[in-house]
């Protein structure tokens, strides 16, 4: 569900992701099958670490899960990023904090969310936050067009009223799009802050630290289990080292355009994990409101890149 900050607050809708620039003469069609792929695995990765994250949750608890998956992600990041701590003024401690407090609530609240309703149906209703925040700051009346569409599709997703749906899980998960949105947001002030990745490493560990008093509190010494410390940190690898690992590598070579475009496939990639792993079949009616959830994505980011989001930008952080 996260990953790494960009350098560039052009984001796509529906991905939790500041979509990194690609440099000039990047060559698309075959050229760009490479970094696609790349892409795609990474979303993979983080979904069906999501639904892993699913069978951890009756061992340890979703705060437990939580927990564990920001400590590892955060000492594996800080060990690979080595970010330097001096020379940094207080504006981008402040910036790289609430980034942390973004992720963290982002996360907490989602796997919140996938512990009381179908995975593919909890990623659908968070990509509307990001959804939104394109929408708003397109400020096209085209964009009324997918966030109707995007509408329509929630519509039936929640069966015509939600009857079928716990509220609470729905109500988490569109807590998490709202965090989702804000992430966005800070991670594309941290990038342009902090180089490489050392914002993303930095806001990791002020996630992780603020929340395991909560994994501690509802799991206890449920976390030192070898089985759970073993499955959260595959979660840990699967959400957030692999991707951001194969995003980083496919974003110097991929159109920002084209990422954003990929990312919107999420919902389907997760209804796809959902399924495959933890057996939650969909209806009809559920497919068809993925599907329109998606479309919506899709035309909103392709507004955007009218606007500009696939114009060669800067250098990616």
């Amino acid at each position: 569900m996260t990953t790494p900050s960009a350098a560039t607050p052009s984001t796509a809708p529906g991905t939790g992701h500041a979509p990194a620039p690609s440099p000039a003469g990047v060559p698309r069609g075959r050229g760009s099958l490479g970094p696609v792929g790349l892409v795609l695995a990474g979303g993979i990765s983080v979904q069906f670490g999501g639904a892993l994250a699913v069978t951890l949750m009756p061992r340890a608890g979703a705060l437990g899960v939580v927990s564990l998956r920001l400590l590892v992600a955060a000492l594996v990041l800080m060990v690979l990023c080595r970010p330097r701590l001096r020379g940094h003024s207080r504006a981008d401690w402040g910036t790289v904090v609430v980034f942390g407090v973004a992720m963290a609530a982002m996360n907490g609240l989602f796997y919140q969310s996938v512990a009381r309703i179908p995975l593919g149906t909890a990623v659908t209703l968070e990509v509307l936050g990001p959804l939104a925040l394109s929408v708003l700051a397109s400020r096209r009346a085209v964009n009324l067009v997918w966030a109707a569409l995007a509408l329509t599709g929630v519509f039936l997703l929640g069966g015509g009223g939600f009857s079928d749906l716990d509220p609470l899980g729905a109500a988490f998960a569109l807590g998490a799009g709202a965090m989702w949105a804000a992430y966005i947001v800070f991670s594309a002030r941290t990038g342009r802050r902090f180089p490489q990745a050392d914002g993303l490493a930095l806001a990791m560990a002020v996630a992780a630290v603020l929340f395991l008093p909560l994994g501690v509190i509802e799991s206890g010494t449920k976390l030192l289990d070898p089985t759970v410390l073993a499955l959260g940190a595959a979660v840990a690898v699967l959400s957030s080292v692999l991707p951001y690992t194969l995003e980083l590598l496919a974003l110097r070579r991929l159109p920002a355009s084209t990422f954003a475009i990929l990312m919107t496939l999420e919902p389907a990639i997760a209804a796809t994990a959902g399924f495959l792993i933890l057996d939650q079949a969909l209806s009809a009616m559920e497919a068809a409101a993925i599907a329109l959830v998606i479309a919506a994505s899709m035309g909103a980011v392709r507004t955007q890149v009218g606007r500009g989001l696939g114009k060669r930008p800067k250098a990616a952080s």
